[in-house]
């Protein structure tokens, strides 16, 4: 299944990596459109993930994920054959973001309700950073095989590639054994909704979890997402110079989740948790006001294991407070949070950054970062106590 994965995830980032830099050159070098395509791809998680989430408790999951592996494939085929016959325009990008996101929204929550299904309790943490890590480890490779097809072969090649990768996906689906088949059921799905709803309140620091998901999308996934205008703003460079940024990025990813991996289930993981989005909150600081490229990847490195340590612990504990028949639920409100914060981010930092420059606004997510720990230390100390 991880294998299956990191394949359609190497494919997924060599597509982000070259819509990215199409979109920048169809808009000439306008960050807000960028941010509006950021916002357009995630948005469909605020907007349908709930219902995924209900769907994935009373339908066979690995039929969700089917349709939504075909979906994102289908896409990427458009997206290409958009760009290769040179009609495409920036609001055929946003249109098929969109597309995708949904296709996302309703697949998110059975994947993340599947996964457990396969592994024993106790070694959900290992399996959650291990799966963490073959999402940054395909950000290291699909960014250096993307910049390689950009470069020689133009972001058509590169939307081809990842519409291919996504058949490792669906054969493996095909392939795995489930242990667990949500029970079929009529209950009305506003009912089963609000069931998903009240167990998260009844959790001690779940809500804090949730709130914290958001937040930390919010402030923390922009500097990944705003690199090719770091890019072009900071050190005047193309392509490759964001590759081998977003490269680095993926690297750190994968060395804090094996180090998640390797620790497992820990004592005060909530509180490690939040002393890691402070480090990341400084380390962004620090990244946003660099100009020697060198050290802007030695910083973007850390700056990967630190995102994605913060990630697999939080993800840990939700998954671990949460019982097999509500887990499409939970995570379908948990993967709204998440991603909420994402496009909302986005949006408000592609339209600041054409008047406050990148760094400056960077610099502000960071300092964000570090202030949002600290409520959650020394405040509201739910989430440090788990």
């Amino acid at each position: 299944m991880f294998l299956g994965a990191c394949t359609s995830q190497i494919g997924t980032q060599m597509q982000t990596a070259a819509q990215s830099w199409l979109v920048l050159d169809l808009s000439h070098d306008n960050a807000r459109y960028l941010g509006i395509d950021g916002f357009l791809g995630q948005i469909p998680i605020v907007l349908f993930s709930l219902l995924g989430g209900v769907l994935a408790d009373r339908r066979d999951r690995r039929t969700f994920l089917l349709t939504s592996q075909y979906t994102q494939m289908a896409c990427a085929l458009m997206l290409a054959t958009l760009a290769i016959t040179g009609v495409v325009q920036v609001w055929h990008v946003w249109c098929l973001s969109f597309i995708v996101g949904t296709a996302q929204a309703f697949g998110g929550p059975s994947y993340s309700a599947l996964v457990p299904s396969l592994v024993p309790k106790e070694h959900l943490p290992n399996a959650i950073a291990l799966n963490s890590m073959q999402f940054n480890l395909a950000r290291v490779i699909g960014p250096t095989f993307g910049g390689i097809a950009l470069a020689t072969l133009g972001a058509a090649w590169c939307f081809y590639l990842n519409a291919t990768s996504f058949l490792a996906v669906i054969l493996t689906l095909y392939m795995i054994r489930v242990s667990y088949v949500p029970p079929r059921t009529r209950e009305p799905i506003l009912e089963s909704m609000k069931k998903g709803i009240h167990f998260i309140q009844a959790q001690p620091g779940m809500k804090g979890l949730m709130a914290l998901a958001f937040l930390v999308t919010f402030f923390g996934f922009q500097t990944i997402f705003f690199l090719p205008v770091v890019a072009r703003e900071v050190f005047k460079a193309g392509p490759q110079t964001f590759t081998l940024m977003l490269s680095f990025s993926g690297a750190g990813a994968v060395c804090g989740a094996l180090i998640v991996a390797a620790i497992g289930k820990t004592k005060h993981m909530g509180r490690k948790a939040l002393i890691g989005l402070m480090t990341l909150g400084v380390i962004t600081v620090a990244f946003a006001q660099s100009t020697i490229l060198a050290l802007s990847c030695l910083i973007i490195f850390l700056a990967g294991m630190a995102v994605m340590g913060v990630f697999s612990m939080i993800m840990s504990l939700v998954q671990l407070i949460t019982s097999d028949d509500m887990r499409g639920r939970v995570m379908s409100v948990f993967n709204l949070f998440l991603r909420g914060g994402g496009p909302v981010g986005m949006l408000v930092s592609g339209y600041l950054i054409p008047i406050f420059t990148v760094s400056v606004v960077l610099t502000g997510a960071g300092v964000g970062m570090v202030l949002l720990s600290l409520y959650f230390l020394l405040i509201q100390r739910r989430v440090a106590e788990l």
